[in-house]
C-alpha cells in the first residue's frame, strides 16, 4: 500500500466531541486556567509591593484600588486561584508516586481539590476578616 491508500483509513484522533466531559477533566483544565490567573495576579502583587516602597500616596492609591468592592472580589479570585491550584499540584504530587489512578480515587482526588480549594479560600477570608 502506498501513503496515499493508507490516509483513508487511519483512525480519527480523539477529540472533544467523543470524549464524555468528566470532572478529572474539569480540574485539569481549571488547574491550567489558575496557573495563567496566577500570573497576573502575581502581576498585583508585585504592584502593590512596589506602591508599599514607593512611599504613602502611591500606597494609598493601591490600597484603594485593592479595598474597592472589585478589588476584594480580584484577591477573592486570587486567593482560591492559588488554593485551588496549590491543591491540584498535591493532587499531580500523589499521582508522581504512581497511587490515586483508580476510577474511584481519581473522581475523589478532583473531588478534594475543588471543594478544598473553595473551604481553604473561606477560612482565609474569615480569618483576614476577623483579625482586621
Amino acid at each position: 500500500m502506498t501513503d496515499v491508500d493508507l490516509k483513508g483509513k487511519r483512525p480519527l484522533s480523539p477529540h472533544l466531541q467523543i470524549y464524555r466531559p468528566m470532572l478529572t477533566m474539569t480540574m485539569s483544565i481549571v488547574h491550567r486556567i489558575t496557573g495563567a490567573a496566577l500570573y497576573f495576579g502575581t502581576v498585583l502583587l508585585a504592584y502593590w509591593l512596589i506602591a508599599l516602597a514607593s512611599g504613602p500616596e502611591a500606597f494609598e492609591t493601591a490600597q484603594a484600588i485593592f479595598g474597592s468592592w472589585i478589588g476584594r472580589l480580584v484577591l477573592f479570585g486570587y486567593t482560591w486561584a492559588l488554593l485551588h491550584h496549590m491543591l491540584g499540584g498535591f493532587r499531580h504530587f500523589i499521582w508522581d508516586f504512581g497511587l490515586g489512578f483508580g476510577e474511584q480515587e481519581r473522581e475523589w482526588l478532583a473531588r478534594l481539590t475543588l471543594i478544598g480549594g473553595l473551604v481553604l479560600t473561606a477560612l482565609v477570608w474569615i480569618i483576614a476578616y476577623s483579625v482586621l
